[in-house]
């Protein structure tokens, strides 16, 4: 497998779950380690282009995968979701950051302008409760990945169309 862009092979149990070979064998330990489960996304990387949480992958099943870590999404921290997850201070404890902005990535590369619907059905969870300010991280990121507007577009200079472009949904 390649990892941030590494070619790979742990000698490890092919059964052991992702998030212990990166944490453990490659030091990679941005990504949290949360339930185990897969339930909370705290130890969310990139497989493949998509989302996964690596507590319930093994590593025998990602051979010739590509796998991104909070580490390797940019090492300059540019990334766009890093950008605006920082303009928006999303972050309280931090520990739920790593997994939310990986699975934010991911699901930006996929769906650039995501809906309500979208971004409710992201499975990471933040205990803190910072929902409102990652709401608006994801909009902002969104933003400034999209194509530049044509002229004569109903943009305001912050960037906005003066619509609320996300509703609140059910983690306000």
């Amino acid at each position: 497998m390649t990892v941030n862009g590494e070619a790979i092979h742990y000698r490890l149990d092919p059964q052991t779950p992702l998030l212990w070979a990166l944490r453990d064998a490659s030091n990679l330990t941005g990504t949290k380690h949360g339930c185990d489960h897969g339930d909370c996304g705290a130890c969310t990387v990139i497989v493949d282009g998509r989302a996964v949480p690596s507590c319930s992958v093994s590593i025998g099943s990602l051979e010739g995968s590509e796998i991104v870590t909070i580490e390797g999404l940019s090492a300059s921290r540019t990334h766009p979701v890093q950008q605006a997850w920082a303009a928006e201070q999303v972050s309280q404890c931090g520990y739920c950051e790593p997994g939310f902005i990986m699975a934010i990535a991911a699901l930006l590369q996929s769906n650039p302008s995501p809906g309500p619907e979208a971004i409710d059905a992201l499975p990471n969870i933040c205990r803190c409760g910072a929902y409102p300010r990652i709401r608006k991280a994801i909009a902002r990121a969104a933003a400034a990945a999209a194509p530049a507007a044509p002229e004569g577009s109903n943009r305001l200079s912050n960037g906005s169309s003066g619509e609320e472009q996300f509703s609140p949904g059910n983690r306000s």
